[in-house]
């Protein structure tokens, strides 16, 4: 029992050092993008195309503004003769309907001059009609003016944002391949460890840095991985899977060939190769301690698959015991040493 607690403390203990490694590697991968300088549309403008589109369009807006308060006098003296017009012709109609009943020849000659009035009113509103289609034909000039150039501004910012948006995946680009340099590295030293000392003294160290990799590679690497239309990252995933599964296949095959082999080895010798706890273990689940196959606990001696002795007797009271047992749990004696006395 102490044991087992003293190993949930170092797995505690391989956890914790995972933790501060992966503070301090998100800390130095976070960092990575500082190398390189940040990037805004604004640095791949052409600024004289920008900076004389954005004058002209200034001058036209200027200009339109004008127009527009020219277009609204033309609009109020416009309004002003059609309103004189119209009155004088109201005027006229009315005097020529009372010259008409009176019949008075001295009044021929003002009849000339209202009608010249009249016409002069006609022509001044005429002339206002004119010039307010005149202005209307230039603010029509200068809206179309206004959009040219708009449109040549807009063409001018998307040919920016579009060299913004190629340096920019050339640096996120240049960023990924800085993860890798610093990634790579440690998922080949976090391999060696898994291979060569996952079960030495300090596997505690190990582990936790094996975790760290495995963060490192799978949260600060791969979802940063150049997409390019999905065939980077399937490429990649198909790789990784290829060269898990690969080794997955062969650690299956090194243990099947190792369980052949352990079932041709002498019984004692398999029994002094097995771990005690671990035996016990499989004891208590009714499974073989040595192949792993089912196992019947209650009558069952001898493994019916690959012939190891499961249950024995004690030498010194005969009680059928775990041929695994140090000691009889009947009488105390220690399996591997005849008793010097009879037992009571």
């Amino acid at each position: 029992m102490s044991e087992k607690w003293f190993n949930r403390g170092l797995w505690l203990i391989a956890v914790l050092f995972a933790y501060f490694l992966i503070g301090l590697g998100g800390a130095v991968v976070g960092d990575l993008p500082r190398i390189e300088s940040r990037l805004s549309s604004e640095d791949f403008v052409d600024r004289a195309a920008k900076d004389r589109l954005t004058q002209q369009i200034k001058t036209l807006e200027q200009e339109e503004t004008a127009v527009n308060e020219r277009l609204e006098q033309i609009k109020l003296l416009l309004q002003t003769a059609r309103a004189d017009h119209q009155s004088a012709r109201q005027a006229f109609d009315a005097w020529v309907t009372t010259r008409q009943a009176t019949q008075r020849a001295d009044q021929d000659r003002e009849v000339i001059e209202r009608t010249t009035q009249l016409e002069q009113l006609r022509k001044k509103e005429r002339d206002q009609l004119a010039a307010m289609e005149a202005i209307e034909k230039k603010l029509l000039d200068v809206a179309q003016s206004k959009a040219q150039a708009n449109r040549a501004l807009a063409d001018v910012e998307e040919a920016a944002a579009a060299q913004f948006e190629s340096g920019q995946k050339a640096i996120e680009l240049r960023v990924f391949i800085y993860r890798l340099a610093f990634v790579l590295p440690l998922l080949g030293v976090s391999i060696y460890l898994f291979v060569k000392h996952r079960r030495q003294t300090y596997w505690p160290f190990v582990w936790g840095f094996i975790f760290f990799s495995g963060f490192a590679f799978f949260v600060e690497l791969v979802p940063y991985l150049p997409s390019y239309g999905g065939y980077v990252r399937y490429t990649v995933g198909v790789v990784v899977t290829l060269v898990a599964g690969r080794y997955a296949i062969a650690a299956l095959q090194r243990y099947i060939e190792q369980q052949r082999a352990l079932e041709h080895q002498p019984d004692a010798q398999r029994k002094h190769d097995m771990d005690y706890d671990l035996a016990l273990t499989r004891i208590g689940k009714g499974i073989c301690p040595s192949c792993e196959r089912p196992i019947t606990a209650a009558t069952d001696n001898f493994c019916q698959h690959c012939g190891i002795e499961v249950f024995d007797a004690c030498p010194a009271c005969g009680t059928r015991k775990i041929a695994f047992s140090k000691f009889c749990f009947h009488c105390g004696q220690k399996a591997d040493k005849a008793p010097t006395e009879p037992a009571s």
